[in-house]
């Protein structure tokens, strides 16, 4: 099995800007098979229509890479209503009852990136509580990316698509590059407001099954600010679950160490904290877990899995040049030659997925 190596920064490469592939008729289709498929009252563009922007700062004052947008009066009447509207169908299939008691705080829009997304913070007047949803555009990788998080990882991924139109639930955690900044630095056991917040063996080891997944499902670009830590108390101590927040690049990049998040440098404090806590037995056993938990997935939803499967192979979500540098990389890898007979990123997938279900 493969050892958690340090990053070479040189091989690791993300392409600058990513294309968006448009939705073609067989994936629509597959979307309006398993509900993915709505009509809402609003489309992306229409929020593209705010008057001015200003920076978002947080709690310390820092950029965020976000702006708030605002716009018209006579603009928001007709929004904000509508943005109410497609959380209630995001959220409880469109029951209008819970609308009274919605308002929508702010709207944000990132410019970093290719989604370019607008981040919507919506607020329960009851009791001040709020959540987040994301409207953006429309992309096939991307939406490949979410469907096989939802089938072959252990999240479910709440989405809906209209048109050209992605909708998004947010994904609860600490973001990646916040973790190793603000809680990898405790030690085991430490209190911090009267809760233990660190074990660093089994950080290690979600890190371990995290970089498994993402190679199997060829998720790539899992650099900390791409991924959260979801914190869960669990009797006296408590786990850890990494869970990706950002699917642009599903099976796009050419090079094999894109798809494993131990070959980020963003990610060094991770892999340093597996190579300090793991053994190469641990690593091993870690690894295989998680590829015995992909293959029981595959195995419980295979009709899914399948009809995603019949369109992904047929699509076009990449370069001739990154699939042949992919496929090939991944045939010397895995020393299986069927890698060399496939013609697009969908093929190259459905190997992976089948070296893990044989094995």
């Amino acid at each position: 099995m493969r050892k958690i190596e340090t990053p070479n920064h040189a091989n690791n490469r993300i392409s600058k800007k990513k294309k968006n592939f448009t939705v073609n008729k067989d994936l629509r289709a597959y979307l309006v098979a398993y509900s993915r498929e709505v009509v809402v009252p609003l489309q992306y563009k229409d929020l593209l229509r705010y008057n001015f922007s200003m920076p978002l700062l947080d709690n310390k004052n820092e950029d965020t890479l976000w702006e708030t947008v605002y716009y018209s009066t006579f603009d928001m009447r007709e929004i904000f209503p509508a943005l109410i509207q497609i959380y209630t169908i995001l959220k409880v299939g469109g029951d209008i009852q819970i609308t009274e008691h919605l308002h929508i705080e702010r709207v944000d829009y990132c410019t970093f990136g290719n989604s370019n997304p607008f981040r919507i913070k919506i607020v329960n007047n009851f009791n001040d509580n709020y959540d987040y949803f994301y409207l953006k555009v429309a992309d096939a990788s991307r939406i490949y990316g979410l469907e096989l998080e939802h089938i072959l990882s252990p999240n479910r991924i709440n989405y809906l698509v209209c048109q050209d139109t992605l909708i998004e639930e947010h994904i609860a955690g600490i973001p990646g590059d916040v973790f190793t900044k603000q809680y990898l630095h405790i030690e085991d056991e430490e209190l911090v407001s009267g809760k233990v917040y660190s074990n660093k063996t089994r950080i290690a080891k979600e890190f371990v099954k995290f970089n498994e997944r993402c190679l199997v499902k060829l998720l790539g670009d899992m650099r900390a600010y791409n991924f959260v830590i979801d914190i869960t108390p669990d009797c006296d101590d408590i786990q850890y679950r990494i869970r990706a927040i950002d699917f642009d690049q599903q099976c796009y990049e050419g090079k094999k160490n894109l798809y494993l998040p131990q070959f980020f440098k963003e990610n060094y404090p991770f892999v340093k904290l597996c190579m300090e806590r793991m053994s190469p037995e641990n690593l091993t056993q870690y690894q295989q877990e998680e590829r015995a938990l992909i293959a029981m997935r595959i195995k419980t939803s295979k009709y899914r899995l399948n009809d995603l499967m019949e369109v992904l192979i047929d699509d076009v979500i990449s370069t001739p040049e990154k699939i042949d540098s992919l496929k090939k990389e991944l045939a010397s890898y895995y020393n299986n030659q069927q890698f060399l007979t496939c013609q697009t990123m969908g093929q190259i997938v459905n190997v992976s997925l089948k070296t893990v279900f044989h094995k």
